[in-house]
């Protein structure tokens, strides 16, 4: 419910405003001086303070700086005596929503209040999405209770309250950006801008003009200037995804701005000054790039000053079912399907994929099986193809792990998974016809 302060000596106004307000489905609360006044707003959540100019311990206009500085999002009207304007001036200086004459505005009280309630609400909203956005980027966000998995967001968050250059390393789809995000959210620069950029995917052109910008005339059709992201990262963070990608010449240039937070706009003769944060990010080898002189060996030195090496799904089997689950959530609430949950086998089947494209594979598995299942639970038979499927009827047959069977079926699937589910190239890896793999496959339950 909307909730009203009225604060004000006079009890007859006190008591006719409440009830005036009272009546449009405002809860109200009353107060007679400054000292009361602030006790109610420390024990209730109020939306709005209407405040006399005129208390017995204090004056209006003063206590609306105090009550903004305590209780931000609280608005204030200000109820003031006729012929006393500049009382209402300087109350709108102080924060006020606005003023009325005590008395004889009363036919404006409520249109008043229903504006400033607009603005109150809309400032609710924000708040709320404010800390969605804040706990979806931070470490708490991060699933799993794998080893592995606590030890990197441990090391993040250390890392998180300096400004230190961080280079996270890890096989795609491991969830490189996510750690950056939350990096970003629990460090002094959270207020400003983080942004996001794939260095593999310009041109050599075309990622200096992203990153730095350039002057107008710098080349045809440059007709002003234009920012690029380190600067309109300023006082923020600039995550470089795939830094391994980044052309030799760049590389020079973006070892400028880590030494001396400056850099020069294509077509400008005059260093712009940053102020930035930078994480980089690869699932290259570095050292192997400097050996083959594809990587500069001083900017590595410089952006390894700290380095967190993220775990594979392979090493964190244990976390897949936690983590499908979460998707399997997120996937139903976008498609309003009513799946409650996963199959045992179906879980045993995903904790023996080989999982090379990592939690982002994961995803795409469960937004399939989604869109496939139409019961109200997820089994085996939404999975692709080239996945180990375990049944749970008693009539499949069990293969002994010291079976000469079991093993051809293991080295089959290993084979199927390495070749992506091509059942082609499948039969050339196994040097045997294709008609024969299908009928394997068959026997095995493998389709």
């Amino acid at each position: 419910m909307k909730t009203i302060l009225i604060i004000d000596d006079e009890e007859k106004l006190r008591a006719l405003l409440a009830k005036i307000i009272s009546l449009e489905g405002f809860e109200v609360y009353q107060a007679s001086d400054a000292k009361s006044g602030l006790k109610k707003l420390e024990q209730s959540d109020i939306d709005v303070v209407l405040c006399d100019v005129k208390l017995p311990d204090g004056n209006g206009v003063d206590l609306i700086k105090l009550i903004k500085d305590n209780h931000p999002r609280t608005e204030i009207i200000l109820l003031t005596a006729y012929g006393n304007i500049p009382d209402g001036v300087q109350a709108i200086k102080n924060g006020a929503f606005d003023y009325i004459i005590k008395g004889d505005d009363n036919n404006k009280i409520i249109p008043l209040l229903n504006r400033v309630i607009e603005k109150v609400e809309l400032s609710k909203r924000v708040q709320q999405l404010e800390k969605q956005l804040g706990n979806k980027y931070s470490f708490e966000s991060i699933l799993g209770k794998s080893k592995v998995i606590k030890s990197a967001i441990e090391a993040a968050r250390k890392v998180s309250i300096t400004d230190a250059t961080v280079l996270l390393t890890g096989e795609t789809g491991t969830g490189k950006e996510v750690f950056a995000q939350a990096i970003h959210a629990a460090s002094t620069r959270n207020k400003f801008n983080f942004i996001a950029v794939n260095c593999s995917a310009f041109s050599k052109e075309l990622l200096e003009n992203e990153l730095f910008g350039h002057k107008a005339g710098a080349f045809t059709g440059a007709i002003k200037d234009s920012k690029g992201i380190f600067e309109e990262a300023n006082n923020g963070t600039v995550f470089l995804d795939e830094i391994g990608e980044m052309p030799l010449d760049l590389q020079a240039k973006l070892l400028r701005v880590l030494e001396a937070q400056e850099y020069l706009k294509v077509g400008d003769s005059k260093t712009t000054k940053i102020n930035v944060r930078i994480i980089a990010a690869t699932n290259r080898d570095l050292q192997k790039e400097i050996e083959a002189a594809r990587f500069r060996e001083d900017l590595f030195y410089r952006i390894s000053a700290f380095q967190i090496q993220l775990p594979s799904l392979r090493e964190r089997a244990i976390d897949i079912e936690e983590l499908s689950i979460h998707f399997l959530h997120f996937f139903t609430r976008k498609t309003n399907k009513k799946i409650s949950s996963l199959s045992h086998s179906y879980i045993d089947s995903l904790k023996l994929h080989s999982w090379k494209g990592n939690i982002r594979e994961l995803k795409n598995v469960i937004e399939r099986s989604v869109i496939l299942t139409e019961g109200n639970e997820i089994d085996i038979e939404s999975l692709p193809l080239n996945f180990e499927k375990r049944e749970q009827s008693s009539s499949t047959k069990q293969l002994s792990a010291f079976d000469l069977t079991s093993a051809e079926k293991i080295h089959i699937q290993k084979v199927l998974n390495y070749a992506n589910g091509n059942k082609t190239e499948t039969a050339r890896l196994l040097n045997i016809a294709l008609t024969t793999l299908y009928r394997k496959l068959d026997e095995y339950q493998l389709i």
